[in-house]
């Protein structure tokens, strides 16, 4: 299926990138997304110190400033509240995900999927510690025991979603790990998702990672969708098809 022009330009796109001392990584990263998606929105939800939020303003970026630091799940929040088109591709600003295959994301999109994943787990990745594939493989056996959902890599930093399934998906921005909720939670009230492989390649700048915290608060993401015992779930699926 060929995209169509609003999505083959950009047009109908935010790529949102939330930022902590990315100023080594991110005027390439935005090079590569105008030269794929040359007329897309870019948001960039900033806690850093250092250069990062005046060169995002530099290249043409709508900068949300979020300074002190408020935590990853309400800088995503931000973020989504400033995206203004149909579709929001999540983007890491490290380098670490390739932006060609946002067209791949897009064709799917089109095709009616409401959320698009790119799995970082096809195979381990050279890029990654085996410790945190490890980990991740946990995390997605764990999705799917406790919330029946299929997918290989419930953190990856880099997805599609439908403008519309954000506005009505009832996440808890409060607290780490949010990604998680954002793939778990729709997939458990029905949203039509999806998952592709991409390459996952090494890091322009030192990985934010806090593994213990970040642990605890995946399977406390985990938990809030479970399919046992969950009147959230059950509530939310209700309202979800209210709306249709």
């Amino acid at each position: 299926m060929p995209l169509s022009e609003a999505s083959s330009t950009g047009r109908s796109v935010s790529v949102m990138m939330l930022t902590l001392n990315e100023e080594g990584a991110i005027a390439k990263v935005v090079e590569d997304i105008r030269r794929f998606l040359p007329e897309a929105e870019i948001v960039v939800v900033d806690s850093s110190t250092d250069r990062t939020p005046e060169i995002a303003q530099r290249l043409g970026c709508n900068v949300v400033r979020q300074f002190p630091p408020k935590g990853y799940g309400f800088a995503m929040d931000a973020g989504f509240r400033a995206c203004s088109r149909e579709f929001i591709i999540t983007l890491d600003c490290d380098d670490t995900y390739p932006c060609e295959a946002m067209e791949q994301l897009l064709v799917l999109a089109e095709e009616g999927y409401d959320l698009v994943s790119a799995s970082r787990l096809g195979t381990r990745p050279a890029s990654m510690r085996l410790a945190n594939y490890i980990a991740n493989k946990v995390f997605a056996y764990t999705a799917l025991l406790w919330c029946g959902v299929h997918s290989t890599d419930v953190h990856t930093g880099m997805r599609l979603y439908r403008k519309s399934l954000i506005d009505a998906f009832p996440y808890d921005p409060d607290g780490m790990a949010l990604p998680v909720e954002m793939q778990v939670g729709p997939d458990s009230l029905g949203y039509r998702c999806k998952e592709i492989f991409i390459e996952y390649r090494p890091r322009i700048g030192e990985s934010k990672l806090v593994p213990i915290p970040g642990t605890i608060w995946t399977f406390r993401r985990l938990w809030t969708w479970r399919f046992f015992f969950n009147k959230k779930r059950a509530q939310a699926k209700q309202a979800l098809a209210g709306r249709v």
